[in-house]
């Protein structure tokens, strides 16, 4: 028999998922609404089994499976691969690729990983959401799944008590939860997404199902359910996007959901049930998780489709929307098979279909990778990197070619759009570009590995975006290339904000890399950091911080032996130029910037230049070398993309550049005969 308290339940954690995600201000923490999810699906999922094992002695694993996929599958196949023909429709068809393996992980459950792994990759982060990021949690759930029936199964066998699947629950809670609170302070997108770190969500759940909360007296069961449901709201409304989550703040939604669960075993007509068992929360439980399937998409792709830019009341009224969906899933879809006399109580036609729908949505979605979306584009464009490698004067054919931009995307452009956000140089995909919270730096080398003349390039993604260009120098002109550069890391020598704390991991590693440049004693350090930034601690003149933090990073480059060169920031284009493009293949005017707008700050440029002159280092302004003589800094020049996202220039592009950087670097002594 339904709980209707649990129901409402559901109702209050989908209810703050979704005005979450509509971008309430004051729900701002509804996520928490997903750790209630996982105490409600762990509890009622125990329960069964531990009837069905005190019934039978046995768990039928086939029969547990064949469930969980006509409960599951039939809705979530049904909003997958609308929501993967919708994408290709009305969202950009530069992201369409990333969409569809979004779209095959989650098939398969996994796409929390793939969430999780991106979530560390800096290039990918600036992005849009995925149309399929709220699958993450169905993901961990039936990770979990797919061991704990065994474990149940396996620990019953061998004991035939009760106590010792207690003793399993908390042994699987303990383990969980350290590692999310100690993950939480290491690497935020595995605490949230990782299975590892969730478990024990979903065992806390499980735990009440083992232990006799009927047994509660009444007087302390009411209090407790009331209690639970604040501990439920609170955290919506006290945390937000800046808030380090799960880790051991996930403790107050959890805690909150097993006391109203518990609070309510206990009969009584005062308890939260009184608010919850209320018809219409009690209906929106139960569609719950179609509703949770349908709004994420519709808030993603609604505003693409209409034409409408996203805001609040929009993306209410599609939520609104996406529940009128959920309750037709509920009668067309979902019910018709879970309830099927020819499915229900025969495990294999049960488990067939689900492996029919997830096979039939792995096959559309490999499909979709391998058939990339067409953009319209013009006619083929001159071969700008072959020009100016064989040109005398490569800056001056540059600003020729930056002064006359392709009007339409060109038939022969480089990278190609559906290409622009695989494409990664070296640095990327060894794992030299260090992501936010590791302060070591792995040996990377490139270039002449025999050479005795070691260059280092050191700073954030702006100066990793140089690496193309020097590498290729570094392979001409016999050079060492060691690469020190991590995400969003100034080479100031000042302490920076990130999600509202201070950037300390920064700060420990431009010390252990200034420690290894003086070791490595390099000819030559190329530095570069991106002009966007603020300072952790306020100051009434913010333009004499950043000079004397880069003044003390450029003499302590000098100290080493190298020449300090520093390459400014780059322009910025209008916003992400692949996406422009992408939307106005024949109107690229349409996707230029101009100056000075595409300086991203001039009083950072202007402190890295007095630094540089107090120094001695080599300042290097590439300004005129991605915008024209007359400011207009446009997105495609001849047949090359000059950026790949909001900010970086494309590999590509930054390897063009090579012959006119070359141009600007002071002379370094001949490499020693070995």
């Amino acid at each position: 028999m339904k709980r209707a308290d649990i129901e409402g339940l559901r109702a209050v954690a989908v209810g703050l998922v979704v005005l979450s995600h509509c971008g309430v201000p004051l729900l701002a923490g509804g996520y928490v609404g997903v750790d209630v999810f996982f105490v409600i699906s762990g509890f009622l999922i125990t329960s069964l089994l531990s009837r069905e094992l005190t019934r039978t002695g046995r768990i039928s694993i086939g029969g547990f499976y064949a469930r969980r996929a006509l409960r599951l599958l039939p809705a979530s196949t049904l909003v997958l691969l609308t929501t993967l023909l919708a994408s290709r429709v009305w969202l950009s068809p530069v992201r369409f690729p990333e969409y569809a393996w979004d779209g095959l992980s989650s098939a398969f459950y996994a796409v929390n990983l793939r969430l999780a792994i991106t979530g560390t990759d800096y290039l990918a982060q600036a992005g849009p959401p995925s149309p399929f990021q709220h699958f993450w949690s169905l993901a961990v759930e039936e990770q979990f799944y797919l061991l704990w029936p065994l474990l149940i199964l396996i620990t019953w066998r061998a004991a035939r008590s009760r106590a010792y699947l207690v003793g399993l629950s908390l042994v699987l809670c303990g383990a969980s939860f350290a590692l999310s609170v100690t993950e939480t302070g290491r690497s935020a997108p595995w605490a949230y997404f990782g299975s590892h770190t969730r478990a024990w969500e979903l065992g806390c759940g499980a735990l009440l199902a083992l232990v006799p909360i009927r047994r509660i007296p009444a007087r302390l069961a009411v209090p407790m359910s009331w209690t639970g449901l604040a501990g439920v709201v609170l955290p919506a409304l006290l945390f937000d996007t800046t808030t380090a989550y799960p880790g051991h703040l996930a403790l107050l939604p959890v805690l909150g959901s097993m006391t109203v669960i518990a609070g309510g075993a206990v009969a009584s007509r005062w308890n939260a049930g009184l608010v919850l068992g209320r018809a219409p929360l009690v209906w929106a439980g139960g569609l719950s998780y179609a509703w949770y399937l349908w709004h994420w998409p519709f808030i993603v792709i609604g505003p693409k489709a209409l034409g409408l830019a996203p805001s609040v009341p929009l993306h209410l009224a599609l939520s609104g929307l996406s529940l009128v969906v959920a309750a037709a899933t509920l009668l067309a879809v979902e019910n018709p098979l879970r309830f099927h006399r020819g499915l229900r109580g025969r495990p294999g036609r049960g488990v067939g279909l689900g492996a029919a729908l997830s096979g039939g949505t792995v096959v559309l979605c490999l499909l979709a990778i391998a058939v990339p979306q067409q953009i319209a584009a013009g006619r083929p464009a001159p071969d700008l990197g072959a020009r100016l490698s064989v040109s005398t004067d490569p800056a001056a054919d540059l600003q020729a070619a930056l002064a006359e931009p392709p009007s339409e995307l060109p038939a022969n452009l480089k990278p190609a759009l559906a290409e622009v956000r695989s494409t990664e140089s070296p640095v990327y995909r060894d794992g030299c570009h260090l992501g936010y919270d590791s302060d070591w730096s792995p040996p990377c080398v490139y270039g002449d590995l025999r050479s005795r003349t070691s260059v280092v390039l050191f700073g954030d993604s702006h100066a990793a975006q140089w690496f193309p260009a020097l590498e290729k120098l570094a392979l001409q002109r016999h050079w060492r290339l060691v690469s020190l550069t991590k995400a969003w890391c100034k080479v100031a020598a000042v302490t920076t904000i990130r999600s509202s704390r201070p950037y300390t991991s920064c700060d420990r590693w431009r010390k252990k890399a200034l420690t290894r440049i003086a070791e490595l004693r390099p000819a030559m350090v190329v530095m570069s950091s991106s002009d966007d930034g603020t300072l952790a601690v306020k100051t009434k003149d913010p333009h004499k911080a950043w000079v004397t933090g880069f003044r003390e990073t450029f003499r302590a480059v000098a100290a080493s032996g190298a020449r300090p060169v520093v390459v400014m920031d780059t322009p910025w284009p209008k916003g992400d130029a692949p996406e422009c493009v992408a939307a106005n293949p024949s109107r690229l005017a349409r996707c230029a910037n101009h100056l000075p707008g595409a300086i991203e700050d001039q009083s950072r440029r202007d402190a890295v230049a007095e630094a540089a002159g107090d120094t001695g280092a080599t300042p290097i302004d590439p300004t005129h070398w991605l915008c024209s003589a007359t400011g207009l800094c446009p997105p495609v020049v001849r047949d090359t993309l000059i950026y790949r996202d909001d900010s970086h220039m494309t590999e590509q592009y930054a390897e063009i550049l090579a012959p006119i950087l070359a141009t600007l670097l002071p002379p370094l002594r001949a490499p020693l005969p070995r």
